[in-house]
């Protein structure tokens, strides 16, 4: 293996840092490595562009991962279905007639507690908690922006510890084709205790609202009645059960489905047909539940479901991209030539840090933690074979690192998706949620600094 099998996940780095796409790096990393493959033919240039096409249409003849796109597109129309049904606004409505809410620390521990149990998908997340709780939190006099920090720092940290969700089905699928010493889900779920910085922001979230106590430029930030985004509409609470059983349908499908295929190991389960079986079935019980409503005949309800699935088309691009580049590159031998590099040259004590912080910069500069995933995924992970590290860590070091730069940077879709939601300033935002997302990066970084030298010196 030459130094030339490292050009393509180097050329989509500089892509994504210098256009911030991803779809685009993707692409063209991945037709840089099929002209690799090629190279020296004459005819090269020409066939790469053939062969990018083809390598991207081979993702599809593997079982696992046509069910990791039927799954996502039925995602996609479950959550619209539940949105738009008013079962989500209906199930948090739930908490505030309750008596939870009733001064400003339970108002942010509640919203905390929404943004952390609604883990199915980030931004219904963020959009769940948020809209929810602006109301309480001008009443209380707690600015936007401590609500915007709230929610941003409770959807993507606990959808990354929970893994029942699409995240989990996407790494699933990167983790696919490599042999771990363990079956992909093991090595998943044993990520969960690692990864620091998703583990430390959540402790300093549900911290901060139980003291009330808030530091750097958000301890400042001025509580305002902001109005609402143009275009962001309420939908007015319905039936919970509406939001519930679908979800409980969801959850109990997953973990029964992940005990049935694998023989009662949970671990040893398929997570692509656990994921897609328990999809479907929560479709349908969305579906039998909203049928008898007079607003919700059978042509809406398709409607809705294909609006939801339309949503979610650039991420299925993404994945698309993401697993037709993980197997050019490991055709191409990029995972040995830096394995034997990294043996040589580089501590190997050090491979964590060093991913948590190339992830971070990643995921900083394209506003992406899955793009950041699909890159980062393709490479750690050779290295944990070849050099038989800990696949875990190693893993968990990616992901936490994809997490921090997406909540630093300003180009993410769920910080934009957080301040619209709370109704504060993006900018604002950022800027008061940075010492924040810094302090729990540095705190993660000297975690990984202190586990390679453990796990791996």
């Amino acid at each position: 293996m030459s130094w030339t099998s490292v050009i393509p996940p180097v050329v989509a780095i500089a892509v994504v840092l210098w256009r911030r796409e991803v779809i685009v790096s993707l692409v063209v990393a991945l037709f840089v490595s099929e002209l690799l493959l090629l190279l020296p033919g004459a005819d090269a240039l020409p066939l790469a562009m053939v062969a990018t096409v083809e390598r991207t249409a081979l993702v599809l003849t593997s079982p696992d991962n046509a069910r990791l796109f039927m799954f996502m597109l039925l995602i996609g129309g479950l959550l619209a279905l539940m949105r738009d049904s008013g079962g989500v606004a209906a199930t948090v409505d739930r908490f505030v007639k309750s008596g939870i809410a009733s001064n400003g620390r339970r108002a942010s521990l509640m919203t905390s507690a929404v943004g952390t149990v609604v883990f199915i998908e980030s931004n219904l997340s963020v959009l769940t908690a948020g809209i929810v709780s602006r109301g309480l939190f001008d009443r209380f006099g707690l600015s936007r922006a401590k609500l915007a920090w709230i929610i941003d720092s409770t959807s993507a940290p606990v959808c990354i510890l929970v893994l029942l969700n699409g995240w989990g089905a996407f790494v699933l699928a990167l983790l696919g084709d490599y042999d771990l010493g363990a079956s992909a889900a093991a090595v998943l779920w044993g990520s969960v205790p690692f990864n620091a910085y998703a583990l430390l922001t959540l402790a300093i979230v549900y911290a901060t609202a139980a003291t009330g106590r808030y530091f750097g430029p958000l301890a400042t930030s001025a509580p305002r009645s902001a109005a609402e985004a143009p275009g962001e509409a309420d939908i007015a609470p319905t039936k919970a059960r509406y939001m519930l059983l679908p979800l409980v349908t969801l959850i109990g499908g997953m973990l029964g489905c992940m005990a049935w295929t694998g023989n009662g190991d949970l671990t040893a389960g398929s997570g692509s047909k656990s994921v897609l079986y328990a999809t479907a079935a929560a479709m349908l019980v969305a579906y039998a539940l909203l049928i008898p409503r007079r607003d919700f005949d059978h042509a809406r309800l398709v409607r809705t479901s294909f609006g939801g699935m339309s949503e979610l088309l650039p991420l299925v691009t993404i994945v698309l991209l993401a697993l037709a580049l993980g197997g050019s590159l490991k055709e191409l031998g990029t995972g040995v030539y830096l394995a034997g590099l990294v043996r040589d040259t580089v501590p190997v004590s050090m491979l964590p840090a060093m991913l948590f912080l190339a992830g971070a910069l990643i995921s900083f500069s394209t506003g992406t933690s899955w793009g950041t995933f699909a890159i980062l995924v393709p490479i750690g992970m050779p290295l944990a074979v070849m050099l038989d590290l800990h696949p875990s860590l190693m893993l968990a070091a990616i992901l936490g690192g994809g997490v921090f730069g997406d909540h630093c940077s300003p180009i993410s879709d769920t910080t934009a998706i957080s301040s619209v939601a709370s109704g504060c300033d993006l900018l604002e935002h950022v800027r008061t949620q940075l010492p924040y997302a810094l302090f729990a990066g540095g705190m993660a970084l000297l975690f990984y600094l202190i586990a390679g030298q453990v796990l791996l010196g």
